[in-house]
C-alpha cells in the first residue's frame, strides 16, 4: 500500500538581487513516497531529495520474499535428507539401509534409490526401490562383481518436498561382507564324533544352476572346538581346510558339545561361532 504525502518546507530567508533579505513561506508539493508493506515485512521511506518509486518498492519486497522462500526450502530439503545411509552385507547379500531425515515424522515419506560402480559417471535407478515406504533396499544383484567398489544413494519426498541425495561411503563386498559360521552335522561312529562342515550358501549360482560356495572367493580355515559338559572345559580339536573332522579319544557316558567357526587368513577375519550341537556317548 502506498501513501502519498505533501511535505511543507518551513520558511527560510533568501537574498534578493539587491542584497536585501527576503522572507519566504514556501509550501512545496512533493512527490515523496512512503512505502509500507502489509504486516511490516519490508518498507521503504524516502526523504524529499531521494525518492523510491512504487516499482522499486515492489522489487525490494519480491527479492526479500524470494530469498526467504529459498532459505526455508533449502532448510526443508536438508532436514528431509535420509540419515546413516550404508550397506549391510552378509554372505554377499548386500542390503542398503538408511534412517528417515530429521523432519520426517510420519510414514508418508517415500524413498528413491540409485547405485553405481566406482568410476562410472551415471547413476542407475533401482526400479524395485523407486518410490518405496521401506527404509532398506536389496542391491545384491546390482553389486555382484564382489571385488569392485560401489556407491548407493537415497532421497525422499515428503509432503511434496523433495530432499537432496544422501550417499554411502565406498563399499566393496569382498572386503566388507560378514561370513556366517559353518553349518555343522555330527554323527557318532564307534565312540568317536564325526563332524561334517558346510560353508554358508551365497546368493550366486554357477552356469549349471548350482549354488556357488564361498570357498570360491576366500581361503577358509575351519576351527572346531569340543566342550566336556561334565567339567565345563573347552578344547580346540581341529584347525585346517578339511570339512570332515573326526574327534576321538572321548570318555564314555559323557556329554559333549561341539562348536565351529571359520577364519579368513587373508583378511584376518573370523565368523561368528556356530550354535552348539551336543551328544551323549553311550
Amino acid at each position: 500500500m502506498y501513501l502519498k504525502n505533501e511535505i511543507v518546507v518551513p520558511s527560510r530567508n533568501r537574498l534578493n538581487p539587491r542584497g536585501d533579505v527576503r522572507h519566504e513561506d514556501s509550501t512545496v508539493s512533493s512527490s515523496v513516497q512512503s512505502c509500507a508493506l502489509i504486516e511490516g515485512s519490508t518498507g521503504c521511506l524516502t526523504g524529499h531529495i531521494a525518492t523510491m518509486t512504487p516499482k522499486h518498492c515492489f522489487l525490494a519486497f519480491l527479492i526479500s520474499f524470494l530469498l526467504t522462500g529459498v532459505v526455508e526450502t533449502q532448510s526443508a530439503h536438508e532436514s528431509l535428507m535420509p540419515q546413516r545411509v550404508h550397506f549391510q552385507s552378509r554372505n554377499f547379500h548386500n542390503i542398503l539401509h538408511w534412517q528417515p531425515g530429521r523432519a520426517c515424522t510420519s510414514n508418508s515419506s517415500i524413498y528413491f534409490v540409485q547405485y553405481k560402480m566406482y568410476g562410472q559417471r551415471q547413476w542407475k535407478n533401482k526400479e524395485d526401490c523407486w518410490g518405496i515406504l521401506e527404509s532398506f533396499c536389496d542391491l545384491t544383484n546390482e553389486t555382484s562383481d564382489i571385488q569392485e567398489p560401489y556407491y548407493g544413494r537415497v532421497r525422499t519426498i515428503s509432503a511434496g518436498i523433495r530432499s537432496g541425495w544422501t550417499m554411502t561411503q565406498r563399499f566393496t563386498p569382498w572386503w566388507e561382507t560378514k561370513i556366517d559360521p559353518p553349518v555343522m552335522n555330527i554323527t557318532q561312529v564307534n565312540g568317536s564324533l564325526l563332524v561334517i562342515l558346510h560353508a554358508p550358501g551365497l546368493p550366486y549360482r554357477d552356469q549349471k544352476g548350482k549354488n556357488v560356495s564361498i570357498e570360491n572367493y576366500y581361503e577358509l580355515v575351519y576351527r572346531v572346538f569340543i566342550i566336556n559338559n561334565s567339567i565345563g572345559k573347552e578344547q580346540k580339536v581341529y584347525e585346517g581346510a578339511h570339512r570332515v573332522v573326526e574327534i576321538g579319544v572321548l570318555a564314555p557316558h559323557t556329554a559333549y558339545c561341539v562348536v565351529a567357526e571359520m577364519y579368513q587368513p587373508m583378511l584376518d577375519k573370523r565368523s561368528r561361532r556356530s550354535e552348539e550341537k551336543c551328544v551323549e556317548l553311550p
